[in-house]
């Protein structure tokens, strides 16, 4: 008899029914689609990030004080510590070794140069300046016998050149924009080095704007940095691209004082504090800092663009609520008299309640079902319009949205339910 009771609600006000169900669909979708973007942000926006440069600086432990104007260190070749170019490839073996992106080794040398253009052969003016060695694209062997490609390719993609890279084997540089505009510097000019150590003949393959202190440089490959500086298989900094959670004031804890609970879990957790003490622990003798304009940045944004979506997710699912709340009151007025007559024949508030929810969850799973195959429509979208990428499907997903709509119904009805449990069987049948 209940389960007929409640079969013929849903024959008798089918409109009613669907205006519910459409609003839980709705909720739902949006409920779906902004919670399987927001499990999938974090990810999503720590790779975009990397690609405004690395967020992790590596140097020796017993290293001088740096002397650095705008990001480039002009200490002398012969002051300050050395750290081996063979031991990188131990990065390769820290517990979070898939979250790093990349890294590059750098090594400075104060140079004079002088270029010789290539469609007339005459010299240029002569300029000081820094060349500074590192990886574009190098390929590093780990421990373990795999490779891993990486440089600034890796860590700084946003830095742009006109011509070409150099080639990480070949006798050829980039010039910075600044420095090629004041020396007149063109592509394929040959660039006459002089260091402490030698002189080399480079040929220029490109000219590099980064923006910053690169600008006024000349970048090469690591090798000859360091036949240039006399410090071969060696190198000053180390800059690390590594994909971080946000940093709370568990993160910021001394590891020292945690418990081994605690430890375990900060550990295990990929804060860039966490990710610098293993790199600390592979390579002994170093120093990895944060670079703390860049990691505290992208936590403060990682922080408000999950909070805006979960934002976003309550208010959907408020709105659905108050739509199942308005339908429901709706419904109760006009089922006044049913609801009478079944007290008038010995139903409590329970058997009525029961009633009325059961319609409710029905309609729960049928709206949250559809809301939530709309929902994984609208995240691709979302996904694509945002970052590129459709956010990775989780049927996990499924029953949460499910309970979420039942939570949402039932909630939306408790106040037309009271309303419900005050009638009067006798004034309602005498029509009053």
């Amino acid at each position: 008899m209940f389960f007929r009771i409640v079969r013929d609600s849903f024959a008798r006000k089918p409109r009613r029914k669907a205006l519910t169900a459409v609003a839980l669909a709705l909720g739902m979708a949006v409920a779906t689609a902004t919670l399987s973007v927001a499990l999938d942000v974090g990810d999503r926006l720590a790779r975009e990030f990397r690609s405004l440069g690395a967020n992790l600086l590596v140097t020796p432990q017993a290293d001088t004080l740096p002397l650095e104007i705008g990001g480039v260190d002009y200490r002398p070749v012969d002051a300050g510590a050395y750290l081996p170019e063979a031991t990188l490839g131990k990065l390769r073996t820290i517990f979070w070794r898939n979250n790093v992106v990349g890294f590059a080794p750098l090594l400075e040398v104060p140079v004079s140069a002088w270029a010789v253009s290539s469609a007339t052969g005459v010299a240029r003016a002569n300029a000081q300046g820094t060349l500074i060695g590192t990886w574009y694209q190098h390929s590093v062997a780990a421990p373990d016998g795999s490779a891993f490609t990486t440089g600034v390719a890796s860590t700084n993609p946003w830095w742009r050149v006109e011509g070409r890279w150099f080639a990480d084997g070949a006798d050829e540089c980039v010039v910075g924009s600044t420095l090629a505009q004041r020396t007149g510097v063109r592509v394929g000019d040959t660039l006459n080095i002089l260091a402490g150590a030698g002189g080399k003949a480079l040929r220029v393959t490109g000219i590099l704007s980064t923006g910053d202190a690169e600008d006024d440089a000349i970048l090469a490959p690591l090798a000859i940095a360091q036949e240039l500086s006399g410090h071969p298989g060696q190198f000053r900094r180390l800059l690390v691209s590594v994909l971080t959670k946000p940093e709370d004031e568990f993160a910021r804890r001394d590891p020292g004082t945690m418990t081994p609970t605690e430890y375990d879990r900060w550990y295990c957790t990929p804060y860039i504090s966490s990710i610098a003490y293993q790199v600390q622990q592979v390579l002994p003798g170093v120093e990895a800092r944060p670079i703390r304009r860049v990691a505290e940045g992208e936590g403060r944004i990682l922080t408000r663009v999950s909070a805006l979506m979960w934002l976003v997710t309550l208010a959907a699912l408020v709105a659905a609520m108050l739509a199942v709340g308005a339908t429901a009151a709706t419904t109760v007025l006009e089922r006044r008299t049913e609801v009478g007559l079944m007290k008038a024949l010995g139903a409590g508030n329970a058997l009525v309640a029961a009633f009325f929810l059961s319609e409710q969850v029905l309609l729960a799973l049928g709206g949250g079902g559809a809301g939530y195959l709309l929902g994984i429509g609208l995240a691709r979208l979302l996904g694509r319009s945002v970052f590129g990428i459709a956010p990775t499907e989780r049927l996990i997903l499924l029953p949460v949205v499910l309970g979420l709509a039942i939570a949402v119904a039932l909630l939306g009805s408790l106040v037309p339910l009271r309303r419900a449990a005050r009638f009067e069987p006798a004034p309602i049948l005498r029509g009053e």
